[in-house]
């Protein structure tokens, strides 16, 4: 995720944010000012945002004080300018109790506020590190919008007040939210990272102008929609601004693709990924002590497998091991000219390219535009965000905000940079729920009643196929994992201890939702629609895995319909089905995956049928003009009374 959060504690505010973030996650000298250690530092100073500042007195886009953040994040949830309000009140004539109090936003919290770190994917600020000014400003505006649009869809659609006994009454925060936002320009390796720290306040206040706190754990369930909604924002943003698209790329095996500017090499993602290399290292280490810990009985303490929440666990070790002291900030300027030098010298990639990045990006997007056109479906992406889902969520229980999230990463992988309409991707998540998702819901209080946390499943009939993983059988210490399914497991080597050979891990997620996906793909690839303004196959092929595309014929006498129909490779296809990862995840046996497919097959013959009305268009049929920045949306209707194939509707 491009999204993090963590959780901000009254104490912690003094001891880590006012020492340390606010000067660029540097060190702040002791008696040092705000301003002039954010001047040292070569950082910006900070700004309030948000709504919510209506109600409080800061206007959008003023300057964070330090005495302002130590009242609302430090002193337990007090106004910003408490300490002004305070001295008012006493000169008026009140006693120091009621000049304390007016200065209180409601009741005193030890949690203060979660701090929200944006930043966009290593190509977007590459570009930043190693462009001109105007490159910089226009990375830094797109950054600065997309984080003000998902702060306002959180404002919106997630932040929730708790009222009432055991907080059972929840209402939105009419007003808004407050947020002070502080921008960095570097990691703690020193490589560049164009990031900011969000700093939201809990406090909101209620319709009748009493002041309550935000519920966190809204927040935290809705951090990976907040993530997909922010990569779309600034991807899209930058993109059309300098002229570029994205393109997926897979950076782990078995996880989800990210979407990175085309054109950047991925040598100069590895410069600036030295901690992923030690981060890796010391996972391979931490898992090898996993999978042979013993108790004092000389038992195996755990699995000798690693599974997907165990490896996680384990990175966070790994991340926290491996974590290096912070480095001394330098103002921009030298940050720039020393990282481009360095890149140069040890990243591997040739320097005419990092000297001219953004011409060799803008080369590689028109290539990408020219072979795959924005075209959004929303038939076929509800099918396509509801498998993915299905499969990628234990039990294959999910809630709507998985539905937006994976909406939202489906929009982004189609439309390739390119900008799409507001509110694209809550039609995505209708079509799915109404068509494809039941609804299994047992409210038993009144946060269950409530549209976010409905419960769902697919409605597809898929006993023989349970998207819950198996529990994996306690293999012998003494034998080798097989090579194979079904094969027996190889004798360990002589003098060779449980745990060195190939660590056998539980197969990600996503490679099941991968292979679910593609079965889907491959019954809609069949569907045929004459007189559309577009043909399926090309927004299969915008959408499909690299790994499953066909190469183009060579003759291009031969590329008609029946050769795109040949998009996806079926040999790779049946290699995925038979690798052992996909296998122990899901047991795929040919009559299970018959199953699969039949059920699939009932989605597109429903997609199929949303579609039926452009089966009766002519051939000859003028397509339907396409929408301004070439994209074309479709939006399934069926022919009323007085439309059809005579209105020309």
């Amino acid at each position: 995720m491009t999204v993090d959060i963590r959780v901000i504690r009254a104490g912690q505010m003094y001891r880590y944010y006012l020492r340390e973030t606010v000067v660029g996650d540097g060190r702040r000298p002791a008696r040092t000012p705000l301003r002039a250690a954010q001047e040292q530092a070569g950082v910006p100073v900070g700004r309030w945002m948000g709504r919510g500042l209506a109600a409080l007195g800061p206007a959008p886009g003023e300057e964070v004080t330090e005495a302002q953040l130590r009242n609302l994040f430090g002193e337990r949830g007090r106004h910003p300018d408490a300490d002004r309000i305070e001295a008012d009140r006493l000169a008026q004539g009140d006693s120091p109790k009621q000049a304390f109090k007016a200065g209180a936003l409601g009741r005193r919290v030890t949690v203060t506020g979660v701090d929200f770190v944006f930043r966009p994917q290593p190509t977007i600020y590459l570009l930043w590190a190693f462009g001109d000014e105007e490159t910089r400003r226009v990375i830094e505006a797109a950054h600065e919008r997309a984080i003000e649009r998902v702060l306002e869809w959180i404002e919106d659609e997630v932040a929730v007040i708790r009222y009432g006994k055991d907080g059972i009454y929840r209402v939105r925060p009419p007003g808004g939210l407050v947020a002070a936002r502080f921008r960095h320009y570097q990691a703690r390796s020193g490589m560049p990272l164009l990031h900011d720290h969000v700093l939201l306040s809990v406090k909101g206040q209620r319709l009748d102008g009493k002041w309550g706190s935000i519920h966190t754990t809204a927040l935290h369930e809705n951090t990976v929609a907040a993530s997909a909604l922010y990569n779309e924002l600034v991807a899209a943003e930058v993109c059309e601004e300098l002229g570029l698209a994205t393109e997926p790329r897979t950076v782990t095996p078995g996880r989800r693709p990210v979407m990175e500017i085309a054109g950047v090499p991925h040598a100069l993602i590895r410069w600036t990924s030295r901690r992923s290399d030690q981060i890796t290292a010391c996972l391979t280490e931490l898992e090898h002590e996993y999978v042979t810990a013993v108790d004092e009985d000389g038992e195996l303490r755990f699995l000798p497998v690693v599974s997907e929440r165990a490896r996680a666990k384990l990175n966070q070790i790994a991340v926290r091991k491996t974590r290096p002291p912070k480095q001394k900030t330098l103002p921009l300027a030298q940050l720039c000219a020393w990282w481009k030098t360095s890149a140069i010298l040890t990243s591997g990639a040739p320097a005419t390219v990092i000297t001219s990045l953004l011409e060799h990006a803008r080369a590689a997007a028109a290539a990408i535009r020219a072979r795959v056109a924005a075209v959004v479906d929303i038939a076929l992406a509800a099918v396509d965000v509801a498998a993915t889902v299905f499969v990628m969520n234990g039990g294959g229980r999910f809630h709507r905000r998985h539905l937006l999230a994976e909406a939202r990463r489906h929009l982004a992988l189609v439309l390739r940079g390119r900008r799409r309409d507001p509110g694209l991707d809550e039609e995505i998540v209708v079509a799915a729920i109404s068509t494809y998702c039941l609804d299994i819901s047992e409210p038993k209080t009144v946060r269950g009643l409530e549209a976010g946390y409905r419960l769902y499943t697919a409605r597809w009939a898929l006993s023989d196929l349970t998207a819950r993983r198996r529990t994996p059988a306690v293999p012998d210490p003494g034998r080798q994992p097989p090579a194979d399914p079904g094969e027996p497991a190889a004798p360990r080597p002589p003098g060779q201890d449980a745990g060195e050979w190939e660590i056998p891990r539980i197969p990600l997620q996503y490679e099941r939702a991968g292979l679910a996906g593609a079965v889907v793909r491959e019954k809609l690839r069949t569907t045929v629609v004459r007189g559309r303004a577009y043909d399926v196959v090309a927004h299969q092929q915008a959408v499909m895995p690299e790994q499953l595309l066909a190469p183009e014929p060579a003759d291009p006498e031969h590329d008609d319909q029946a050769g795109r129909g040949e998009a996806i490779d079926m040999k790779a296809l049946r290699a995925l089905r038979e690798s052992r990862t996909d296998v122990e995840a899901l047991d795929l046996t040919a009559e299970r995956l018959r199953h699969l497919q039949d059920a699939f097959t009932a989605a597109g013959d429903r997609a199929h049928t949303t579609m039926g009305r452009y089966t009766r268009r002519d051939d000859a049929e003028t397509p339907h003009p396409a929408r301004r920045d070439d994209q074309q949306v479709h939006r399934p209707q069926q022919p009323g009374p007085h439309r059809g194939r005579e209105t020309g509707h």
